[in-house]
């Protein structure tokens, strides 16, 4: 495959509606361990609050059918028996081919030097100051070695952090691990469906209380990113899974932690295109990707916001926020959970 590394980081260093679910009386099945079923519904998909984004709109009705959802991110430990059984290598892991790397950059481009195709991925470093929020490479670092097993890169471990979600992950390795389980990735709609935990059209899992006001709810960022961090949630990077309160579904960590890979392509027309088939049953997402951004790079959808998230910067934990990423790109804030389909 090609792997894009995250490219412009890499190369800066060189109407609303009440949602209808499922009555309880109906909803007394068992579930696989370390998963809930999460009932099936309707609901109004996007942006509900001022700080939606473009892509959030416009809010479109959705259905989607009961599935089974991991009640946390896939940790550390899970992963690691995924890669003692298989012996399965993840991307981060791999070397960059320069010849797969040119073809999604402009003509003309030149090529980086040997010490940047080696394997590793992009760790975040905490800025002195403050800095302009749309230049990301202010804050993201390429660093050769890092990877899930190493997740600032040489000389750190996940030792100590074996209940903490996996990280470094791109979706080749997302959707690997999933098979190996006998699960899949969400989709877009049936992520957003989860996180709202069965409340009246909430912004966040926890409900509409601000941000600001629910450090002790989610891992994210308290003060100003990405220079200085209250940590008022008591993590500066990733905590161990259930450090803070399940939605009402029982799903920990919808809000914050680690960004979570969904199954489906991301458009940033794909509302519009959705909002004009009326009732959208279960959405798989658009048949081709288009960032307007990055026009030349196929990326996929992620969902949840991270450690890194605050309302100055990325309001991520918000229930409708989308996010995108390059298929073959891992962050240290970027896991995954896993569904599966109720048979």
């Amino acid at each position: 495959m090609i792997r894009l590394v995250s490219i412009p980081v890499l190369f800066a260093v060189i109407s609303s509606c009440s949602p209808k679910k499922e009555t309880q009386e109906n909803f007394h099945l068992k579930s696989p361990d370390n998963m809930v079923l999460i009932p099936a519904g309707t609901f109004y998909m996007g942006g509900k609050s001022e700080q939606a984004a473009f892509d959030e709109f416009p809010r479109h009705k959705v259905s989607v059918s009961r599935f089974h959802m991991d009640i946390t991110e896939v940790t550390n430990r899970a992963f690691k028996e995924f890669t003692d059984q298989t012996g399965y290598i993840t991307v981060a892991e791999r070397n960059i081919s320069w010849e797969d790397l040119k073809q999604q950059l402009p003509v003309g481009t030149p090529e980086p030097a040997d010490s940047l195709l080696r394997a590793g991925s992009l760790v975040f470093t905490m800025t002195e100051g403050p800095v302009d929020p749309r230049d990301y490479s202010q804050w993201w670092r390429w660093t050769v070695g890092a990877s899930w097993r190493n997740p600032e890169g040489p000389g750190s471990t996940i030792i100590q952090r074996m209940d903490h979600p996996v990280v470094h992950i791109a979706f080749e390795d997302a959707q690997t691990y999933c098979k190996w389980a006998g699960k899949r990735l969400p989709t877009e709609a049936e992520w957003e469906w989860a996180s709202m935990g069965g409340l009246d059209d909430p912004v966040y899992p926890w409900g509409n209380e601000p941000a600001e006001k629910s450090s002790k709810k989610a891992n994210f960022w308290q003060g100003f990113f990405p220079f200085k961090n209250s940590l008022l949630d008591g993590y500066l990077t990733t905590a161990p899974v259930k450090s803070y309160p399940p939605n009402k579904y029982g799903l920990f960590d919808m809000a914050g932690n680690v960004w979570e890979w969904c199954a489906d392509k991301y458009h940033f027309r794909a509302y519009l295109e959705d909002k004009k088939k009326g009732v959208v049953e279960n959405p798989k997402g658009p048949k081709e990707s288009l960032d307007p951004d990055e026009p030349k790079i196929p990326k996929y959808v992620i969902r949840g916001g991270s450690f890194l998230c605050n309302d100055d910067y990325c309001s991520g934990y918000r229930v409708s926020r989308r996010m995108k990423s390059s298929m073959d790109s891992g962050f240290p804030h970027t896991g995954f959970r896993c569904v599966k389909d109720y048979n």
